[in-house]
């Protein structure tokens, strides 16, 4: 048994681990071992991809590129290849992944089982909407390939479905043409909600990704709301990277009262100048913290939670503004704060997080009951306003909250792999 712990770094728990390196004997694996759960590269915050006490079924170790097209930008690979291996093949042969999170050190199987999405979700929508087909192997023994048109329940079960259908062992994705690696971005500071709603949809229909930053302890809602589009630039010097590692885990958080409030004032101060368009990266663009190795170890030895919300659009400036006060009056936060909009589009999965509304996401240090109060005040918030949390994120929603926000549970149910659990899964659905 090995103790393993989610990004969130709140538990750290004994399983037993079954590496997976062959897409062939993944079947046979996987039917052994039973009950379990795959496991791609632990980047998920909260319990959805632990099983205490039970079996993680590694996939890094499937990692291999099948077949590229590129000509029309079809990629088939392993289940256990990163994003970031994907970005750099594929860019230098002027494609890109259409959607990527704010990591790219997450696996497609990874990207699969929790539907993920950027920062251009109004253009782009999320990773299912750009999977072509991809093979699950279920606990019994069986096989299907599932794709839009062929097993599309299984399809719409799986896309989202937290890994709990089986195990993807391999994947075709659509990619989409891009000029090069840079694009034209734009910082613009906003200091109210009103402004910011009034960015967002100036930025839909010419800008193809945009979120901002906001200053979380800001109850008014200032913020820098960024935006990009990608840049025919022809040939120019490509950045050298500059990665650190955070050297050690701190006694205490390095988020606290003392450094939040200086921080986000002296971030939002520096930047809100820097109105001009100007050509990056796209991975200092689209991936910022990666380049801070271990950079979860700045909550210190009790971790953190994030906290993930969306709510429909008609409530989501109310349901901002009362989250922020909350936030504000109990004197917690987050250096992290993003606020975003998803597009008017239908999510690909029966428990896909997106849908038309606003997003608001912050990561909050583990400060046991005081953080858990401040929880249940934005829960109310939350349900109030017709939303849901992510649950790629999360690590301690109520049962009640998760059957409200996720109407097509019932539908998903009968798609469960009984031989698949998860902490998440036993603390939401049961066993």
């Amino acid at each position: 048994m090995v103790a393993i712990s989610a990004w969130g770094r709140l538990s750290r728990d004994e399983h037993q681990l079954a590496p997976l390196t062959r897409p062939q004997e993944v079947a046979a694996c996987i039917r052994k071992s039973a009950p379990g759960l795959a496991f791609g590269n632990g980047r998920s915050y909260g319990d959805v991809c632990l099983n205490p006490g039970g079996t993680l079924w590694l996939t890094r170790g499937m990692d291999r590129f099948i077949s590229f097209d590129e000509v029309n930008g079809r990629l088939v690979c392993d289940a256990g290849v990163l994003l970031q291996d994907i970005q750099r093949l594929a860019v230098s042969r002027g494609w890109m992944l259409p959607v990527t999170p704010g990591t790219q050190l997450i696996t497609v199987g990874g990207a699969i089982a929790n539907d993920i999405h950027g920062k251009g979700h109004h253009s782009a929508g999320s990773f299912g909407d750009h999977l072509l087909s991809f093979t699950l192997v279920r606990t019994d023994g069986t096989e299907l390939t599932c794709s839009p048109s062929e097993n599309a329940d299984w399809f719409a079960a799986t896309v989202g479905g937290i890994g709990l259908t089986g195990v993807i062992v391999q994947a075709e994705l659509q990619l989409r043409r891009v000029p090069g690696p840079w694009l034209e971005s734009q910082t613009i500071p906003y200091t109210s909600l009103d402004e910011f709603f009034a960015l967002s949809a100036a930025s839909e229909n010419d800008w193809e990704y945009s979120v901002s930053w906001i200053d979380c302890l800001s109850a008014q809602g200032r913020g820098l709301f960024m935006r990009g589009n990608h840049a025919d630039v022809g040939l120019r010097p490509l950045p050298r990277p500059h990665t650190r590692t955070m050297p050690l885990q701190p006694p205490v958080s390095l988020v606290n009262a003392l450094t939040l409030r200086p921080f986000n004032w002296a971030y939002f101060n520096l930047n809100k100048g820097k109105s001009d368009s100007s050509i990056v990266h796209y991975e200092p663009f689209f991936y910022p913290l990666d380049n801070l190795h271990a950079w979860n170890l700045m909550y210190g030895p009790k971790g953190f939670y994030q906290y993930q919300s969306v709510v429909p659009m008609e409530n989501g400036r109310d349901a901002v503004q009362a989250m922020l006060e909350a936030i504000s009056n109990a004197g917690e936060g987050s250096f992290l704060a993003v606020l975003k909009t998803f597009g008017n589009r239908q999510a690909p999965g029966m428990l896909s997080f997106p849908m038309p509304g606003v997003t608001l996401a912050l990561d909050f240090p583990n400060h046991g009951d005081r953080t858990l109060r401040l929880f249940e005040r934005l829960d109310a918030i939350v349900r109030e306003a017709r939303g849901r949390l992510y649950l790629a994120k999360d690590a301690r929603m109520p049962r009640d909250m998760f059957l409200a926000g996720y109407p097509r549970l019932r539908e998903f149910l009968p798609y469960r792999d009984p031989g698949i659990r998860s902490a998440l899964s036993r603390r939401l659905m049961g066993d």
